[in-house]
């Protein structure tokens, strides 16, 4: 099924410079349990975006957001 997800991130910190807000929105072909394994391991993985992003040293706010894609 396709999905539409959408990262959001405040007071990063990549490669150094400071940035105040960055959001990454994509859409991707994914099984429901992808869906679900995604979604434990952004709850109980307390690194899971700087141990994923090259460059990202230090994130202070963010939410990940996943909705169902309607197709026409």
């Amino acid at each position: 099924m396709k999905m539409r997800f959408t990262l959001t991130m405040d007071d990063l910190l990549v490669n150094g410079t400071k940035i105040d807000n960055m959001i990454i929105d994509w859409i991707d072909d994914v099984s429901q349990e992808e869906v679900l394994e995604m979604s434990q391991l952004w709850i109980t993985s307390q690194n899971f975006l700087t141990e994923r992003m090259v460059g990202l040293k230090r994130v202070g706010e963010s939410s990940l957001t996943i909705e169902p894609v309607e197709e026409a």
